[in-house]
């Protein structure tokens, strides 16, 4: 059982300090509590913060370790000066030295998200992320010349959560059109998807994870007997072989490391962070 508190602070939604805290965290064996404190912009907020902190370092017997991208430099004080964990400030970490070696002040802009509504970057990451949801597993054949990249690959072989990641993370029109026993038995590509061969990426994944996966969904089915996976995956590898198209096995890869070997791949040209 986890033994030890590890707090993410922020005035904003605390994403960034909990993706480069998990980042850090993830090179210890140790198992963590962890607890979310978002939105913590004031200093009333920031004393609660402190006595959570200190009480969950009592019940522990251990200094909780307290990541933080608090930019309100009022809040952040009640914290350092309060708190009784090890606080990783990663904005006084970075920032500061960055302002001092351009020798320009930061904009102190509280969260990613902050003036969403002003924001080009952010109405492009919508429109990727409603533009994959009608294109998601072959929905619609209409404007695929618009993806940034097709996601091609049978059924529960990763294309739906990747082309999302890829939208949600990067602001990519991800589409994702399924590879199914029609396509294996007339042994081309779908005419939808023939025009966009530069686009295609192939997702695949090993017969027996996949029929575990699918047995998920529908228990003791043709759909998930691991001979038919076996088959499927067989047919869809060596068409996207003789298609030219780059592909790689989802088995054991995490949303992340796919998304960056597509990124590598296919090196759209738009892509917004």
């Amino acid at each position: 059982m986890p033994n030890r508190t590890v707090f993410f602070i922020s005035d904003g939604t605390g994403i960034t300090a909990e993706t480069f805290g998990h980042a850090i965290l993830a090179q210890f064996e140790t198992k963590f509590r962890h607890v979310r404190l978002p939105f913590v912009d004031s200093v009333d907020k920031a004393h609660q913060a402190v006595r959570q902190i200190n009480h969950a370092g009592v019940v522990d017997g251990k200094k909780p370790v307290v990541f933080t991208t608090l930019v309100n430099m009022e809040v952040l004080e009640v914290i350092r000066t309060g708190c009784q964990g090890m606080l990783l400030d990663m904005f006084g970490t970075f920032v500061h030295p960055l302002e001092t070696e351009l020798q320009v002040k930061s904009n102190h802009r509280i969260g990613r998200f902050s003036d969403a509504s002003k924001s080009k970057e952010y109405q492009s990451r919508i429109e990727a992320i409603n533009f994959s949801l009608a294109h998601d597993d072959g929905q619609s054949n209409l404007d695929l010349a618009q993806s940034d990249v097709i996601l091609v690959g049978v059924s529960r072989s990763g294309k739906t959560p990747t082309s999302l990641y890829l939208a949600m993370q990067y602001g990519l029109k991800a589409s994702n059109y399924p590879l199914i026993p029609e396509d294996f038995e007339r042994r081309h590509l779908p005419k939808a998807l023939q025009p966009h061969l530069p686009r295609l990426f192939g997702l695949t994944i090993q017969p027996e994870r996949l029929s575990e996966i699918r047995n998920e969904r529908r228990p003791n089915s043709r759909y998930a007997a691991l001979d038919n996976c076996r088959m499927e995956v067989s047919e869809a590898e060596a068409m996207m072989r003789r298609s030219g198209i780059r592909w790689l096995s989802t088995t054991t890869k995490s949303i992340e490391e796919i998304a960056t070997t597509i990124l590598q791949e296919i090196r759209p040209e738009r892509l917004n962070y």
